[in-house]
């Protein structure tokens, strides 16, 4: 009999790679960088040691300015992806075992595009919960997460989207764990890298005009912090 675990790996890499073609990879990662750049490394010391959960290309973690940078993915192909800097840990964080490989605590924890594809509001709150616990005090989880309220035409368009959320689930699950909410940007990015903004340049101009998010926003934009 076949390893299960194996099959589901060949799954995320069969998905993934039909998903996004190499040149549609190619444009996300200049996307990605400009929106590094512009945006998330205004919340993130260059100093500190960041951890991306489910970033299997890499986009973000290697485009970040940080001490230390490290990456979980499900994927064995990350590994593929990330600079030589970037630790790699293929490991599931909603199973203990494979936590107690984790030796490190953390200044930032990122999460991008994740938690949809939960399988519940159990493992959301499992998956919160260990980044509560190794992030360190007044350490940062920042996230960008489809929001449901503005995206719920599109948000099963991907077969692989289960657990929906809006802002105020998340925020709510974020303070019962004992989360500060720093920033809170209901609609941020739109839903999806294959639409608009297209280009570095209408990106970096989208990122400077906060009032167009409001009409073009399908995801969120979440800074929570662990009090000291």
């Amino acid at each position: 009999m076949e390893n299960p675990k194996i099959e589901q790996h060949e799954y995320l890499q069969k998905l993934y790679n039909n998903r996004f073609n190499l040149n549609q990879r190619k444009a996300k990662l200049v996307l990605w960088r400009t929106l590094v750049d512009n945006f998330l490394q205004n919340y993130i010391n260059p100093n500190s040691v960041t951890l991306d959960i489910g970033g299997g290309y890499c986009e973000f973690i290697n485009n970040v300015k940080s001490r230390e940078k490290y990456l979980i993915d499900l994927n064995p192909d990350a590994k593929l992806f990330a600079n030589p800097e970037v630790t790699v840990l293929n490991l599931n964080i909603l199973n203990i075992n494979d936590r107690e490989r984790i030796n490190k605590s953390f200044d930032v924890i990122f999460v991008s595009n994740f938690f949809e594809h939960l399988a519940s509001k159990e493992d959301l709150f499992e998956v919160l919960s260990f980044c509560f616990q190794y992030l360190n005090p007044n350490g940062s989880l920042l996230i960008i997460q489809p929001n449901f309220r503005y995206s719920y035409k599109e948000y099963f368009d991907f077969i692989d989207h289960q657990l929906p959320i809006t802002h105020l689930s998340l925020q709510e699950v974020l303070e019962s764990i004992g989360f500060n909410i720093d920033v809170l940007i209901p609609r941020f990015l739109p839903y999806s890298t294959k639409g608009r903004p297209s280009s570095p340049i209408l990106l970096k101009i989208y990122l400077n005009l906060p009032f167009i998010w409001n009409f073009l926003g399908g995801q969120m934009f979440i800074k929570a912090s662990k009090p000291i």
